[in-house]
């Protein structure tokens, strides 16, 4: 029997496909042939990652000329603003006839596994007679808690129009929610977001209609919650994490030298000194006068802190930068966060808590400081808060943080009682974490069941056809 062949088709956003890229290392590993897709613009940033693997990369053209998206632009961290992912997102359809060109040029295809957002692609493995997997890219909690708490269930009827009004759902009791926990989207789809909820209706209906769900996630973090997605809805969630503990490049040095946040780092471990990491990922609309809060925040909570600045947010940076010279650094450029965050001297993680963040600080005994800002973070944040107890949260009810209430929590993370019984906490799950993707662990089985799973569907489904064309013994 031949070795499985797996085509992967991360959407264009480095939070999406940098744990694609992490799967295609774990496929490799597992001796199967890995094809992943792209576009032009984002093949330097994909091919760098995969230099020293045989994973066959295919550009397809992204479209041209597309209504309020600058030219050049095919990723959304490029993007000016983050209003114009919709617009982003809905052009992508456009690559489909390039996709199904590819697809025929192919060897045979043990099954796809294509980003959330690329839902067309379903009909393409339809077409092809390929299963489709989706990667998803959140956690078996939020996705089994947006199901339950769905705008046409107990969302909109029990809340009204109070947005902190704490409520319950059926199947999940113990837990309690406002509608600040739910991307605005869901929780009033007839306002300025009802072409958004329109098109991740259509995802939905994709995913629903596909082989499964490529989740990122390990199942004794979340027993529960997998346990319900797979016995209620459909299709079924693969527990294949954590990603980032797939193995990395050898390389982290750019040009033979250390990094300068590395060489930064490796200095306060030499004055020990521990450091917070700030990092909000690359999507976050952050306004000026809520960067202004954070910076009075950190330079009067006295930690050491190395943060992560987008570049349309960093002016007027010199000041403060020599204010807080002598225990902060800001970086204004692409980082390696998993690097970072299994640095010794990081402490402690001022997140937005992306899906792909609470993972990388779960795996590096990191605890987390959550400061959700869109899509599912307020769900991750509860997780991590409220449901596993390896962070603390900051209060963003009213919709903006005080540098005072910043200095706060900050402090209580890198010093208080809570901090400490977060860090205890994190090392527990850090290492249940380890031990699901090792050899014999609950991932590791998974991803092993999925492969030979379909790896023996579609090498079986060709013999099958041609006996069938062949009639019963005895005809010829």
């Amino acid at each position: 029997m031949a070795s499985p062949h797996v085509l992967l088709f991360p959407f264009m956003s480095k939070g999406h496909t940098i744990p694609v890229l992490q799967l295609a290392s774990l496929l490799l590993h597992r001796g199967a042939s890995v094809t992943l897709f792209t576009t032009p613009a984002n093949r330097p940033f994909i091919s760098t990652a995969l230099s020293d693997t045989t994973v066959s990369i295919i550009d397809i053209p992204f479209p041209k000329n597309i209504d309020g998206i600058p030219p050049g632009v095919e990723s959304t961290d490029k993007l000016p603003d983050m209003s114009q992912w919709p617009r982003l997102v809905i052009a992508a359809k456009l690559m489909k006839p390039g996709f199904e060109k590819a697809l025929t040029s192919l060897p045979r295809i043990s099954f796809m596994v294509t980003d959330v957002f690329l839902g067309w692609t379903l009909e393409s493995a339809q077409k092809f007679g390929i299963p489709r997997l989706v990667y998803h890219g959140t956690s078996n909690f939020s996705m089994a808690l947006s199901f339950d708490a769905s705008p046409s269930q107990q969302l909109l009827i029990d809340s009204g129009s109070d947005n902190k009004k704490l409520f319950t759902i059926p199947r999940f009791p113990w837990i309690k929610f406002s509608k600040n926990d739910f991307d605005p989207a869901f929780v009033d789809p007839e306002s300025q977001y009802k072409k958004h909820i329109e098109y991740i209706l259509e995802q939905v209906q994709a995913t629903g209609k596909s082989y499964g769900i490529i989740v990122n996630s390990f199942y004794e973090l979340e027993s529960v919650y997998a346990d319900y997605w797979n016995r209620e809805v459909k299709p079924k969630a693969w527990c294949v994490g954590p990603l980032c503990l797939a193995p990395a490049p050898q390389n982290k040095a750019e040009n033979g030298q250390t990094r300068s946040w590395i060489q930064w780092l490796d200095r306060k471990q030499e004055e020990g000194k521990p450091v917070l990491f700030v990092a909000f990922g690359s999507q976050a609309d952050i306004s000026r006068e809520q960067i202004k809060q954070i910076k009075t925040g950190l330079e009067n909570s006295g930690v050491n802190f190395l943060w992560v600045v987008r570049s349309k947010l960093a002016e007027d940076d010199d000041e403060f930068e020599y204010q807080v010279r002598d225990r902060g650094m800001l970086v204004k450029e692409w980082v390696d966060q998993r690097e970072i965050l299994e640095h010794s001297c990081v402490q402690g993680f001022l997140s937005h808590c992306g899906w792909n963040s609470v993972m990388e600080s779960i795996c590096a005994n990191v605890p987390i400081l959550a400061w959700p800002m869109m899509a599912e973070q307020p769900l991750n944040a509860k997780m991590v808060v409220e449901v596993i107890g390896v962070g603390l949260r900051v209060d963003t009810s009213d919709g903006f943080v005080s540098w005072e209430h910043l200095k706060k929590m900050v402090k209580e993370l890198m010093e208080g009682e809570m901090g400490k019984m977060a860090r205890k906490k994190v090392k527990e799950v850090g290492g249940a974490a380890a031990k699901a993707v090792a050899e014999g662990g609950s991932s590791w089985k998974a991803l092993n069941e999925l492969i030979n799973e379909l790896h023996e569907e579609t090498e079986v489904a060709p013999l099958q056809k041609q006996l069938q064309k062949a009639g019963p013994p005895g005809r010829r």
